[in-house]
């Protein structure tokens, strides 16, 4: 038997109404704020990853899966999702000054070559959104409004948004520096992965998962204090305005984000929900001023964040979230041959009426029928057969008040409409006239 790839999973018909909902609210408040979607491949030429995420990650050090395509081009399966939204931008022409700032959100498959874990597969799936053109400090704030009110609209309220800030150009220069001169006396302590990142990377650093408490990062220099003037207002800026919309949060000097083209905001909002267990990071994000001039196309400011959604669907495990499923309005029970009759005609004219109908294709007895109208939680029972066609008419069962009624066909629709939208409605006649 073959079986899927170790790190992919089968979403399951009866899982799939839980990803529908949050794609649902995902969409609404994204509308919300005035976002459109964008979509992008799921491959692209290995150099757009290796560029803007940084050759020096260890998403593209160790976890891309590249490939040779047949014109022995180097693809890769996208790891994540900003650095195809800017290629698209950039390739479109998207940018005329007429339509910025862009404001995008994209949704779908990444790829990335890690253990997998709760929560954590190496196929995944992001929801990210972008606003494009603007340097503005608001437009930040927009980003991290926009990612809290998602997670409020999913009811997930046990937040906390923790940010920091890089500076620009010429404080992460600076920082830079500093962070070398400490870490050439105190590198030795940390694990060997930190070892490797210093020679490439020293910012790599701060962002270790095996070291992140001990004494050495903690007491190493932080962004904060090497900020240039202007890099300090523009933080300040966004700060005031998160009080301002009365958006809690702490400042975390060590923030730095796993990936090279960040300048400065960045923030991450984390959940304490149990069923996340000990990575209880739900969204991050920020600001990558250089991103766009340094793939070739124009110099444009960006701010971002991107959710795990399997992350997302882990804490919805945790509360009281929506996950019924489809409705199913009615069950089509027939005492006959729904070839002979016009019984398929009547279900399709419901279905286009905006119906749920379902019906039986294997020529079940009338009990088996009914079990799995039961089974489908079917609310209304369609029966019909010979004397109900001879007749024009057609019986509908109430699967909760087992009430039963005979409808007359050119009225079905309309009656049932009426029902189901709790609008008055005379049972007790015949053929259901008074609807």
């Amino acid at each position: 038997m073959i079986r899927k790839i170790k790190g992919t999973y089968d979403v399951l018909p009866e899982e799939i109404n839980k990803w529908h909902n949050l794609e649902t609210v995902m969409r609404n408040v994204a509308t919300l704020f005035n976002f459109q979607e964008i979509r992008t491949p799921i491959f692209e030429a290995s150099e757009l990853f290796h560029r803007s995420v940084g050759e020096t990650t260890d998403i593209v050090k160790k976890e891309t899966y590249d490939f040779l395509d047949r014109g022995k081009r180097l693809n890769t399966l996208r790891p994540e999702g900003t650095a195809s939204v800017v290629r698209s931008v950039i390739e479109n022409k998207l940018y005329t000054e007429e339509n910025l700032p862009l404001k995008l959100y994209y949704y779908g498959p990444m790829f990335r070559y890690e253990r997998p874990q709760k929560g954590r597969q190496r196929q995944f799936h992001q929801f990210g959104a972008e606003i494009i053109g603007t340097n503005s400090p608001l437009s930040d704030v927009e980003i991290i409004n926009f990612a809290a009110t998602f997670l409020e609209a999913l009811k997930i309220d046990k937040i906390k948004i923790r940010i920091n800030t890089l500076g620009d150009k010429e404080s992460k220069d600076n920082y830079r520096v500093a962070l070398n001169e400490y870490l050439d006396k105190h590198i030795h302590k940390l694990c060997s992965d930190c070892n490797r990142r210093y020679k490439e990377n020293p910012l790599r650093v701060l962002d270790c998962k095996v070291d992140k408490d001990s004494e050495t990062l903690k007491n190493a220099p932080k962004p904060l204090d090497y900020l240039s003037d202007r890099a300090k207002m523009h933080f300040d800026q966004v700060l005031a305005s998160l009080d301002q919309m009365k958006l809690n949060y702490v400042i975390d000097s060590n923030l730095v984000r796993g990936l090279d083209y960040y300048t400065h905001t960045v923030f991450e909002i984390e959940s304490d929900l149990e069923t996340l267990g000990a990575q209880a990071t739900l969204v991050g994000g920020g600001r990558y001023n250089n991103l766009y001039s340094s793939l070739d196309g124009p110099d444009l400011p960006a701010m971002g964040f991107a959710f795990g959604v399997e992350r997302l669907l882990l804490a919805l495990e945790a509360i009281d979230s929506d996950t019924k499923k489809q409705p199913l309005h009615c069950y089509f029970i027939n005492l006959g041959n729904p070839l002979e009759t016009d019984a398929l005609k009547i279900i399709n004219d419901l279905r286009h009426g905006g119906l749920v109908v379902d019906y039986d294709f294997l020529n079940k007895s009338l009990k088996a029928q009914f079990k799995q109208a039961d089974r489908l939680n079917a609310r209304y029972y369609l029966i019909y057969g010979d004397e109900e066609a001879k007749k024009q008419v057609i019986n509908v069962k109430d699967s909760e008040t087992k009430e039963q009624v005979e409808v007359k066909l050119d009225e079905l629709y309309q009656y049932l409409y009426n029902c189901l939208t709790n609008k008055s409605c005379s049972k007790s006649c015949d053929g259901c006239e008074g609807c």
